[in-house]
């Protein structure tokens, strides 16, 4: 069956009610998998991720933490979101071409590696890992990291969705698919011309997550010209299809939010209900 997911939702203050509300909203639009912690790696100018200390990176992890507790005791199936360590340092670093390797294996992948597990032990069975420089042109030093830090981070026992949610892999589909991950997420929204190559060059046992819901737009998505593409995805994956937005949602008014729920939900609803008659026809 195609899961429907998001990769992100408005702001949630701290208020805990209105946190509360805003998890039950994306149920009730028919999402399966719910992001958490959506919002906190983008709190601030990449230009201080990486100036900020010890304790406040800690407190980040905390409240991702506290939020995923949360929402398991509220009876949600969760998909905590990071940021990946090699976009972090990207976006940290005053010249981007140089890969800083002490801060990375040294200060990040630490804190990742304890963080990842954390979250197994709190019961999430997937997590996101936001990784947006997959859509650059980057150095083949970074290229070679990825493999590095996923071989690192594939200790910890929970699945991991790798997102490149603003346009297309390009130059980095190889690296993209060859992770040593569970699923990865891909923007066909900005980037429809990837779709067969990923597919034909992605694992069998991978997940693939189709951002066919733009994000940035608040106009309806073509449904029916959606869900031609969708059927040819299904037939090929089956129950590795999840079904996404482009991209987060985290900037937008909450009406609109709830309006892409639901047409993500009617996507994965309909190649479902598909399914389902096929299966009592050939039974």
């Amino acid at each position: 069956m195609a899961l429907a997911h998001i990769l992100g939702f408005p702001h949630i203050s701290g208020d805990h009610a209105l946190r509360a509300r805003h998890w039950q909203v994306q149920k009730d639009a028919g999402i399966d998998l719910l992001p958490v912690g959506d919002v906190a790696w983008y709190a601030q100018q990449p230009a201080c991720l990486l100036s900020v200390d010890e304790q406040l990176l800690a407190q980040k992890w905390e409240q991702l933490f506290e939020q995923v507790k949360e929402a398991k005791a509220l009876g949600h199936a969760v998909k905590p979101v990071v940021i990946g360590p090699l976009s972090y340092l990207w976006l940290a670093s005053q010249s981007a071409s140089e890969l800083d390797e002490v801060q990375l294996f040294e200060r990040l992948l630490p804190q990742y590696d304890r963080a990842l597990n954390r979250l197994a032990a709190l019961g999430a069975d997937w997590v996101q890992i936001d990784e947006p420089i997959l859509a650059r042109e980057l150095p083949q030093e970074w290229k070679n990291a990825y493999e590095r830090v996923y071989n690192i981070l594939q200790r910890a026992p929970l699945k991991k969705l790798i997102a490149i949610s603003t346009g297309g892999l390009e130059g980095n589909l190889g690296v993209a698919v060859s992770l040593p991950v569970d699923g990865l997420h891909v923007d066909l929204v900005q980037a429809p011309e990837q779709y067969a190559a990923v597919l034909d060059r992605l694992p069998g046992y991978k997940v693939l997550s189709l951002g066919l819901i733009d994000g940035n737009s608040a106009s309806p998505g073509d449904l029916e010209t959606t869900l031609d593409l969708l059927r040819d995805a299904h037939e090929r994956l089956g129950d590795r299809l999840w079904v996404a937005t482009s991209c987060a949602l985290l900037h937008g008014p909450v009406h609109l939010a709830v309006q892409k729920c639901q047409e993500v939900a009617q996507l994965a609803r309909a190649v479902n209900d598909a399914q389902a008659s096929e299966l009592r026809v050939s039974a």
